[in-house]
């Protein structure tokens, strides 16, 4: 009996059961197909059938994606511990200032605060670890918006006073301007009473320095009192005093100005806390102890560290501590 029309010479069942892997691809549709592909001479000697070439080919594998560069990590020298996070702000604070008494505080043209206040103040904002954000108001409303919690401080050549302190609390002083002496260029006058005994003397009227020249120089000057500084460097230019007395920062303001450069200051300064007070301190309200003990210690560091003077020369050629 002639077998299957299968294009290949019949293979015997002795043959398929002496073959493993024949037995295996004869089981079924598949291994019959398979089979009418083996060539007939790779049965016909009876040589074993290379399993790899009857699998199909392997899919060639897909070539690595390249992966995204990382920044190298900067090396831990030995024994270096990583750096610990950033502490968290000790306080939340908004200072407020009036803007309008340069150069102590001003507004710039962004209408940002300004000033020496101001740079003192974000300075000591750093020292406290505190957030500061700063405003403007206006002087009548400074008071009256810290106990109404608009804002938290404020840094705006505030003096310290009796009156004051019955509704808020202050810091320790960070500035007291000096009174001082002013003639024409050349006069040879000196600030001790004997010196200026019998000289026309001009002062602001209703000021601490009015009070104080007048108890201390009642019985040698002739003193002359003022309702504006206008009025006194005009007497002092027309020849009718020989000296004026009075605010150091504003006296010197004029100075500079063409009007004052026929004149100097003269003899040394004058501070007197029991007649002109103990000077300008931040206003806080009576309840925030805490910020005010870390204003105050901030405030003790920056003068002795150096720091307060280096912001003092940037406004000022002379102390105003």
């Amino acid at each position: 009996m002639s077998g299957p029309r299968s294009g290949v010479s019949p293979i015997s069942s002795r043959r398929l059961r002496r073959h493993p892997v024949l037995r295996l691809l004869a089981a079924g549709t598949a291994g019959t197909l398979l089979l009418a592909l083996i060539p007939q001479s790779g049965l016909a000697n009876g040589d074993d059938i290379n399993v790899a070439q009857t699998q199909p080919p392997a899919t060639p594998s897909r070539p690595p994606q390249a992966q995204p560069q990382r920044p190298p990590a900067t090396p831990a020298r030995p024994g270096q511990r990583p750096a610990p996070p950033p502490a968290p702000p000790a306080f939340h604070i908004t200072i407020v200032t009036e803007g309008h008494y340069p150069p102590f505080n001003s507004a710039d043209a962004k209408g940002q605060a300004s000033g020496f206040e101001v740079e003192l103040a974000q300075t000591l904002c750093q020292r406290i670890r505190a957030e500061c954000k700063f405003a403007l108001a206006p002087w009548e409303k400074l008071i009256p918006g810290l106990l109404a919690q608009q804002w938290d401080a404020i840094f705006s050549s505030l003096e310290v006073s009796a009156d004051r302190r019955r509704y808020i609390a202050f810091t320790r002083r960070y500035y007291q301007i000096p009174a001082a002496f002013v003639a024409p260029k050349g006069s040879g006058l000196d600030a001790a009473p004997a010196l200026l005994k019998n000289k026309r003397v001009g002062v602001r009227k209703g000021t601490t320095h009015a009070d104080w020249i007048e108890r201390s120089y009642r019985r040698t000057i002739r003193l002359q009192q003022f309702e504006s500084q206008e009025q006194m460097y005009a007497a002092l230019l027309a020849g009718q005093l020989d000296a004026i007395f009075g605010d150091k920062v504003q006296l010197h303001g004029w100075l500079k100005s063409e009007a004052g450069s026929c004149c100097e200051f003269f003899g040394q300064d004058v501070k007197d806390p029991a007649t002109m007070g103990i000077g300008v301190a931040a206003g806080l309200r009576k309840e925030d102890l805490k910020l005010r003990e870390a204003l105050n210690k901030a405030i003790g560091e920056v003068v002795t560290d150096g720091t307060y003077r280096k912001i003092n020369d940037k406004y000022f050629p002379f102390s105003i501590y």
